[in-house]
């Protein structure tokens, strides 16, 4: 997926790689934007207390960081809708920066998602997918672990071609 190429991460992404990327960065905007509604499990998990067993100090500390925390997510989403081609497939090309940008978005992305899918951390994927397939192949359960499987590759080769450019 993604390689060095200079000083850059370049990737080639197919027409589905796009819109499925398009997607699920747009839905990590949509979350943040629409009123975030800090019962929600997955606002809970980007946006954890600082404080857990002090409710009224991490109140404080996110009326003074939210904000901040927020436009910062909203972004990194940004930054992947930005880069990524309009229509179909094409080519991305990231420096350092933009390339931390998308693995801080990919991250959040994977974090909404894995909260909305029950994932643990000892959760095996290979066996979760696999057991959702038996069960219904053309779920929707079935397509977002693929996609959350998919995230994972692609933030990990990004992992991999950016610290030759730093």
């Amino acid at each position: 997926m993604f390689r060095r190429s200079g000083g850059q991460c370049v990737a080639t992404f197919a027409y589905d790689e796009v819109r499925v990327l398009r997607k699920v960065a747009a839905e990590v905007v949509g979350l943040l934007t629409d009123g975030m509604d800090h019962t929600d499990p997955v606002v809970d998990r980007l946006f954890p207390d600082i404080y857990p067993d002090r409710p009224e100090d991490s109140q404080e500390f996110r009326l003074y960081t939210e904000g901040d925390l927020k436009t910062a997510k909203i972004d990194q989403a940004g930054a992947i809708l930005a880069a990524l081609p309009d229509e179909g497939e094409g080519e991305v090309r990231l420096d350092g920066e933009a390339a931390e940008a998308w693995l801080r978005a990919i991250n959040d992305a994977r974090l909404a998602m894995g909260t909305r899918l029950e994932i643990q951390a000892d959760t095996d994927l290979a066996d979760e997918l696999d057991e959702a397939v038996l069960e219904d192949p053309g779920s929707s359960r079935v397509f977002q672990l693929s996609v959350y499987a998919y995230l994972g590759y692609l933030q990990e080769s990004l992992l991999n071609a950016l610290p030759e450019i730093k």
